[in-house]
């Protein structure tokens, strides 16, 4: 154990640290695990008091500690409230001390506060790997390492078809909740075989798909994926993503011309609930207790701009909005059936991502399922 970490626990305890914290303490046993960035941190597990670096975090947080999914978090970044207003909302009925929570600024744009997280006492801070960057560059990390606080990092957005299961794996062992991590991970599993394994035995045509991220956000169209993220999602479920190859990395533009000449088959936007951002902006407003009809009617109006200019998608109505947040949970897999349904009804006229969404929600989250997370234009939701 760190000198600074021992003498950090000392002053808490002159500090009127709780009896049962107390315990814990001389409970915790020192492990090195090797997080998503390939470093290697030394820690005492499970931790009791964790600082999320994001606090959509609390996505994957729900699913360990489904009972109370905020008795660690004892810091968070704000994003949750504005990005997911929905979803915030329902955690925050059923779990209202949630607002008790002390705050934070983001590691990305410079505004987060290091005094105010030593003062907190955390046992570990998890960040997402896209912020690591910038935390080198402030020297958050140096200054943390200083007083014994370790900083883990976990992805579920950079590259979450490669790093869900093992995100998940570190988070069971920092919360001593390998079992429930394991659970989720075979779960997950079984639900992406259910798509990629027909897609492997069949070998269908693959229709040509523009993901148009975030759509309505701004005047700006396209923005996209590569061959990231939402990307890749597309071709695990028998899609072409006619941004691969433009676009080089995970995110990016397409313009509308390049839009108009790959004439996609399929557009599937990803939208949500975005007043904080944008009030009353053109996004397409899915999530949990979406208004369904309000969402196909700003969904039909992005079909009207210049670069839907004939395509085949809207022409044949297949358009189509879904949860922007798939992009960045580690729930990607019911993203992957609704996708894999929209481009191949007849291979997949069976499978139900609503059920599937509904199993999540019954057997590994804290909060219950309300519809909402998807949108066509067709009649086929």
């Amino acid at each position: 154990m760190k000198g600074t970490t021992l003498l950090t626990r000392i002053l808490g305890l002159a500090f009127g640290v709780s009896l049962a914290t107390i315990t814990s303490f001389a409970s915790a046993k020192e492990i090195t695990v090797t997080d998503i960035a390939g470093r290697d941190v030394t820690l005492n597990v499970p931790v009791d008091r964790v600082i999320l670096g994001e606090g959509r975090q609390i996505y994957l947080v729900g699913a360990l500690d489904r009972n109370d999914p905020f008795k660690r978090v004892v810091g968070w970044r704000k994003d949750f409230s504005q990005a997911d207003p929905d979803s915030y909302a329902r955690y925050k009925e059923k779990f209202p001390k949630l607002l008790d929570i002390p705050t934070f600024g983001g590691f990305k744009d410079g505004t987060f506060d290091v005094e105010q997280a030593v003062a907190l006492n955390p046992d570990v801070i998890i960040m997402n790997l896209e912020a690591k960057p910038a935390t080198e560059d402030a020297g958050y990390d140096e200054k943390l390492a200083a007083v014994g606080i370790p900083l883990v990092y976990v992805d579920f957005r950079e590259k979450p078809l490669e790093h869900t299961e093992d995100s998940m794996r570190l988070m069971g062992k920092l919360f001593g909740k390998e079992a429930e991590a394991k659970g989720f991970i075979d779960f997950r599993n079984i639900q992406m075989a259910r798509v990629t394994d027909v897609i492997e035995a069949a070998n269908p045509d693959r229709p040509k798909v523009l993901i148009d991220r975030a759509g309505g956000y701004s005047e700006e169209c396209c923005m996209s994926f590569g061959d990231g993220n939402f990307g890749r999602y597309i071709e695990l479920a028998g899609g072409t993503n006619i941004a691969s190859g433009i676009i080089p990395n995970t995110f990016g533009t397409l313009n509308p011309e390049q839009i108009i000449a790959a004439n996609p088959d399929q557009v599937i936007v990803t939208g949500g609930n975005w007043d904080a951002y944008v009030p009353g902006g053109g996004w397409v407003g899915v999530g949990p207790g979406a208004d369904m009809t309000e969402a196909r009617r700003k969904l039909m109006n992005l079909t009207k701009r210049p670069a839907m200019t004939g395509i085949d998608a809207v022409e044949a109505g297949n358009f189509h909005a879904i949860w922007h947040q798939f992009y960045n949970s580690p729930y990607q897999f019911v993203a992957i059936q609704k996708i894999a349904k929209w481009l191949h009804p007849d291979l997949f006229e069976t499978l139900d991502p609503e059920a599937t969404m509904k199993e999540l929600h019954e057997n590994y989250l804290p909060v219950s399922y309300e519809p909402g997370y998807w949108v066509s234009l067709n009649d086929n939701d």
